[in-house]
């Protein structure tokens, strides 16, 4: 059984890495990997990889960015080839970036099974182009698998048939729990001149957050607070620093004493600074899921969360994007008691296997 794995961004490299681990432990599968290029420099790309022990991508399209319209199409057209050349018998897509999407929509389109690795994931938001992509992949994939129980509710409310629908848990949880003692070894706090349990880790690169003067500033408005109150460690997305030379920010940034901006981190450069943060601050996804399973008070700068889990049972406060309600949920965490969270089902770090089980059974009986 061929399969083709499609990775484009930091998120599907960490969700990908046990996914080929448990594929290539199997006998009778042929796992190959496809690098879309939607993430083409070496800090969000090729460093993971050597971190994550995720071997050399079999075929690597080189997309890099643009817009979703382009990019997606980009991806569909360097895609296509691919899979007419391999004839797979299936495609695995990972998450909700644009390669989830592009992939999907060239497999189904050519008459190849499909296989969505986190489905059923859902903000309700759809002014965010990753609930469009989670949507659309869902509904055209033959396998679905998902991460926690809102995930499957979603998908029957959605009228996806039960038989589609695996319960698996989270591979990106795999993933951290597999290297987590090796980010331990990091020196990236000291370095930083930092004790460990006091700072901050803040990331920024939502579109609502930083596409505009007035979202960006207020942003700062918060790092500015939390500064005040602990050291604050920001390493910058490419689209942040963009936008902060943009709308002429970057001096208020550099005015703010206490917080050390930094470069892009590695995979396990970033999940030590995870595990020894006081709180973190972020408009990220799979940062709600790792800083619950390092129980780590975690505040989402967003209205909304398609993780709901992560609240529920975890360490995640939803916060919104309003500075003065961040500030506020921001003191109530760092005056509090520090909350025990608690891990969801089947986040063990047996994701992975449990997905390529099914892909056999399944897969093999078409």
């Amino acid at each position: 059984m061929k399969i083709l794995l499609v990775a484009g961004a930091r998120p599907n490299f960490i969700k990908i890495a046990p996914i080929m681990a448990a594929l290539k432990a199997r006998p009778g599968i042929q796992p190959m990997l496809v690098h879309t290029g939607q993430h083409y420099d070496e800090q969000m790309s090729n460093l993971f990889f050597r971190q994550l022990e995720i071997p050399e991508p079999d075929v690597n399209l080189g997309v890099g960015g643009g817009s979703h319209a382009r990019q997606t199409a980009a991806i569909m057209t360097a895609f296509e080839p691919v899979v007419l050349e391999h004839k797979p018998d299936c495609v695995l897509v990972v998450g909700d970036v644009n390669s989830t999407i592009a992939c999907g929509l060239v497999a189904v389109k050519l008459g190849v099974k499909l296989i969505h690795v986190e489905a059923g994931l859902r903000s309700f938001d759809r002014s965010m182009p990753e609930e469009i992509n989670r949507i659309l992949t869902d509904a055209i994939s033959d396998l679905l698998f998902v991460s926690e129980q809102n995930g499957v509710v979603n998908l029957r409310r959605e009228g996806i048939p039960e038989e589609r629908i695996h319960l698996v848990g989270n591979v990106m949880i795999d993933s951290l729990l597999r290297h987590r003692e090796r980010a331990r070894q990091c020196s990236v706090p000291e370095g930083l001149g930092l004790a460990r349990g006091g700072y901050a880790v803040v990331t920024l690169h939502r579109p609502s957050n930083v596409d505009s003067t007035a979202g960006l500033a207020s942003m700062l408005g918060v790092l500015a607070h939390l500064q005040n109150q602990l050291p604050v460690v920001l390493p910058l997305h490419p689209r942040t620093r963009k936008n902060l030379a943009g709308f002429g920010l970057e001096g208020r940034l550099r005015a703010l004493p206490n917080l050390r901006a930094t470069e892009p981190l590695g995979y396990l450069e970033f999940l030590c600074l995870l595990d020894s943060a006081r709180v973190v601050v972020t408009d990220s996804g799979g940062i709600q899921e790792e800083t619950t399973i390092l129980k780590v008070p975690c505040v989402t700068l967003r209205d909304n969360t398609e993780r709901p889990v992560t609240c529920e049972l975890g360490t995640n406060h939803l916060a919104g994007t309003d500075p003065g309600r961040v500030v506020k949920v921001l003191d109530e965490v760092l005056a509090g008691p520090k909350v025990e969270a608690r891990v969801p089902p089947l986040w063990d770090g047996r994701a992975a296997e449990r997905i390529v089980e099914v892909i056999q059974r399944e897969m093999l009986t078409c």
